[in-house]
C-alpha cells in the first residue's frame, strides 16, 4: 500500500495525507468533549460553579491562544516552508496530548491546553499546502475534500471519545491521541512533499536579508485584499453561526422531547448530521465552484444557510430538527471549500501561509463568540431565539461578503464585455 501512495502524483498523495491529518486533527480536538468535565472533576474537589468555570477555561484556552500565536507561525510558514509547520504542529499536538494524560491539577492541564493552542495550525497549514501544490483548476475540489477530513474527525471525535471513555481510562485516551498524532507527524514526514521555495530561500538568492514582509507588504501582494478581509470575516462568522447553538442543543433537544427518552443518545445523533452532509456534499460543491465560479458558490451558501436558520426556530418535534440540521451541512459544504478555494486563488504563493494562519485566528475567534452568543440569548430569550438570531447573522455575513467580493464581480464583468 505504502508503495501505490508513494506512485501517486506528488498533489494527489499530498491530499490523502493531509486529509488523513486534519481527520486526525478533528479527532483529537472534538473526542475530550464527552468526557473532559468529568477528567476535570478527578482531579480535585469542585464545588458545581468551580467545575463549570474550570471546564469553560479549559476549553476555551486552546482557542483563545491558537487566535493569538497562528499569525506568527504563518509568518515563519512563508519563511521556511508549510510542510515543517505541519510536522511542528503534529509532533507538538502528540506531545501535549501525551502529557495531558499524566496531569495531577487542573492547572496544569489547563496550561497544556493553552500548549495545544500554541501547537494548533495543521488544519491552516495543510490548506496553505494544498492550495499551492494542487493545479489551480483543481483546486476548488482538493480543497472541498480537505473540508472533508477535519469534518469527519470532528464528528467522529466526540462518538469516538465516549466509547473510548467506556472501554479505558480517561488518561489512557489521551495516550492513544498522541500516539495516533505521532503517526500523523510520520506521515507528513516521509509522504507529503513540497516544492514551493521559502521566502528564506528566495530571498538568499536574491541577496536580500531572510525576513518576510510585513503585515501591510503582505497584503499589497493580495490580488483582491478587501475580499480577503471579508473572507476572514466570513470565516469567524460561519464558525460562530454553527457554534452558537453547541451549548444549547442537548438542552433543545430535551424541550422537544418533553422530557422523555433518551434525549442524551438524541442530541447527540442531531449534533452528528451536520457533519455527515458536509463530508458527502463538500467535494461535489467544490468541484461545481471550479465551474460556475466559487464566490457564487458562496452566495448560495450564504442564502440557503439563512433560510435554514430561520426556518430551525420554528421546529415542533426532533424530525424537523434533524432535517434542518442535515441542511445546515449542506450549507457548510458550499461555503467552507469555497472561503478557502478563494483566498488560494486570492495569495501569491509566497504569502499564503501567512493568510491562512490569520484565517485560522479569526476561525478560533469564531469558535469562542458562537457558544458565548447562543448562551446568552437563550438565557434571555428561549431557545428557538437562538436559531433566529444566528439566520441574521448569516444575512449580515452574506451583506458583508457582497460587498467586499464587488471587485471581482467587476473584473468578472470586464472579462465578459
Amino acid at each position: 500500500m505504502l508503495d501505490k501512495i508513494r506512485e501517486m502524483p506528488t498533489w494527489k498523495r499530498n491530499i490523502l495525507v493531509l486529509w488523513f491529518g486534519t481527520f486526525m486533527t478533528g479527532i483529537g480536538f472534538s473526542e475530550i468533549t464527552p468526557f473532559m468535565a468529568f477528567y476535570i472533576n478527578t482531579l480535585g474537589h469542585f464545588s458545581k460553579a468551580q467545575l463549570n468555570f474550570y471546564s469553560g477555561v479549559v476549553f476555551a484556552i486552546t482557542f483563545l491562544v491558537s487566535a493569538i500565536v497562528s499569525p506568527l507561525w504563518g509568518r515563519l510558514a512563508d519563511l521556511k516552508g508549510r510542510k515543517l509547520m505541519l510536522l511542528r504542529t503534529s509532533l507538538g499536538m502528540a506531545i501535549v496530548f501525551a502529557l495531558m494524560g499524566i496531569v495531577t491539577s487542573v492547572w496544569q492541564l489547563i496550561l497544556l491546553r493553552a500548549l495545544q493552542g500554541v501547537f494548533a495550525g495543521y488544519v491552516s497549514n495543510a490548506n496553505a499546502l494544498v492550495a499551492t501544490e494542487t493545479p489551480r483548476e483543481n483546486s476548488g475540489k482538493a480543497l472541498g475534500i480537505l473540508v472533508t477530513g477535519m469534518t469527519s474527525g470532528t464528528l467522529i471525535g466526540p462518538l469516538l471519545g465516549g466509547a473510548l471513555a467506556n472501554a479505558l481510562s480517561y488518561r489512557d485516551i489521551f495516550f492513544v491521541t498522541g500516539l495516533l498524532l505521532f503517526l500523523v507527524f510520520l506521515l507528513s514526514m516521509f509522504f507529503v512533499k513540497e516544492s514551493f521555495k521559502p521566502v528564506a530561500a528566495q530571498n538568499k538568492e536574491a541577496g536580500k536579508k531572510a525576513k518576510p514582509e510585513g503585515l501591510r507588504a503582505v497584503y499589497a501582494q493580495v490580488r483582491y485584499p478587501h475580499l480577503v478581509i471579508g473572507l476572514f470575516i466570513t470565516t469567524m462568522i460561519i464558525q460562530a453561526s454553527n457554534n452558537s447553538i453547541n451549548p444549547i442543543l442537548s438542552l433543545y433537544v430535551k424541550q422537544l422531547m418533553h422530557g422523555s427518552g433518551n434525549y442524551t443518545f438524541i442530541s447527540g445523533l442531531i449534533a452528528a448530521i451536520p457533519g455527515i452532509a458536509t463530508i458527502i456534499a463538500a467535494p461535489l460543491f467544490g468541484k461545481w465552484g471550479d465551474k460556475i465560479g466559487t464566490d457564487k458558490m458562496l452566495m448560495f451558501g450564504f442564502v440557503w444557510a439563512a433560510l435554514v436558520f430561520f426556518l430551525t426556530s420554528f421546529t415542533h418535534n426532533v424530525s424537523q430538527l434533524a432535517v434542518l440540521r442535515f441542511a445546515v451541512g449542506i450549507s457548510d459544504a458550499t461555503m467552507l471549500p469555497a472561503v478557502n478555494t478563494l483566498m488560494a486563488k486570492s495569495t501569491p504563493a509566497n504569502v499564503t501561509g501567512r493568510i491562512f494562519s490569520y484565517n485560522q485566528s479569526f476561525q478560533s475567534m469564531g469558535n469562542v463568540i458562537g457558544p458565548m452568543l447562543g448562551t446568552t440569548i437563550s438565557t434571555s430569550f428561549g431557545y428557538s431565539s437562538v436559531f433566529f438570531s444566528t439566520a441574521i447573522l448569516v444575512v449580515i455575513n452574506m451583506i458583508l461578503f457582497w460587498y467586499n467580493s464587488k471587485e471581482v464581480r467587476h473584473e468578472r464583468l470586464q472579462h465578459s464585455i
